[in-house]
């Protein structure tokens, strides 16, 4: 059985079957996540882990590194593909109206990384005069080429690492609109959720600064890392509730807070006041 892992972003969320085995997501993007002992040996690190460009007269350039940290060479190839993120998570596509790659050329596609160095990607895309303004993206992976045996429950596994780099270029007048829409409690995951749509025509990686109120008694504070909620689409962030908050008994409560993004010197935000409502079936236990 051969099987493709690779690793994501930002607060992290989920598991998906089918084209990667596993997806786990969060606000950061896509960041390391080893699920299997044996890809820690490859110690790969690649940095950034979300590119964000403006395009000047239709191009925008990028760089990404690659750096070994092992004691032996790898091997990897480059390659590129749309995605987006759904309420739940990340989702590589096969086609996309914001489709990045047609655009796209990054080099070097495949390259040898020895121990204890970084090798530089770049990357560049052009867009023709008559593109449409707006936002298109990628996700560009550095696979490694060495697959990795990994032997589970007697089943003997090619695990083939991979890891992901969001790209997003914003091409003309584009910005998002977010808004808070609910909050509920998902009694699997014992999470407290923020559903949070955006309106607007570019993606946003918030961060999350909240309260939760019962009456005039403040339950617990938190903040949240940045979560992607991708241009007309809406994400369910979820609280990641700490372990030293008191346990949640049915009733009413308030969520306050805020949601902060973009650059220190164009700062936004978007205040929220919300209420949730805990069921009498169920119990908030601390984590």
């Amino acid at each position: 059985m051969t099987c493709s892992l690779f690793p994501v972003p930002c607060s992290l969320e989920m598991i998906k079957l089918n084209q990667h085995l596993i997806t786990y997501l969060g606000s950061c993007a896509l960041s390391a996540l080893v699920l299997f002992p044996g890809l820690a040996k490859a110690q790969v690190q690649v940095s950034p882990l979300v590119i964000e460009e403006e395009a000047e007269r239709g191009q925008a350039r990028g760089i990404i590194n690659v750096t070994n940290r092992s004691n032996k060479a790898f091997r990897a190839r480059v390659y590129a593909t749309p995605f987006t993120y759904d309420e739940n998570g990340f989702e590589a596509l096969e086609s996309s109206s914001n489709d990045l790659t047609p655009y796209l050329q990054f080099s070097p596609r495949e390259l040898v990384v020895e121990p204890g160095v970084t090798r530089r990607i770049r990357m560049i895309s052009r867009f023709p005069p008559s593109m449409e303004k707006g936002e298109y993206r990628a996700v560009i992976f550095t696979e490694n080429l060495e697959h990795s045996q990994n032997n589970r429950g007697g089943v003997s596994m090619g695990i083939v690492p991979r890891v992901g780099v969001t790209v997003y270029v914003r091409h003309g007048d584009i910005s998002p609109q977010l808004t808070v829409e609910e909050a509920s409690f998902d009694d699997k995951s014992k999470q407290i959720l923020l559903q949070v749509s955006n309106s607007g025509n570019a993606t946003a990686r918030p961060k999350l600064e909240w309260t939760l109120k019962q009456g005039s008694t403040t339950v617990t504070t938190g903040k949240q890392n940045p979560w992607t909620v991708i241009a007309g689409g809406e994400r369910k962030i979820s609280l990641g509730y700490p372990s030293d908050a008191k346990e949640l008994t049915a009733g009413q409560y308030q969520l306050t807070g805020t949601l902060l993004w973009g650059e220190e010197e164009n700062r936004q935000s978007v205040p929220f006041s919300i209420n949730l409502t805990m069921p009498s079936s169920t119990t908030a236990q601390s984590r």
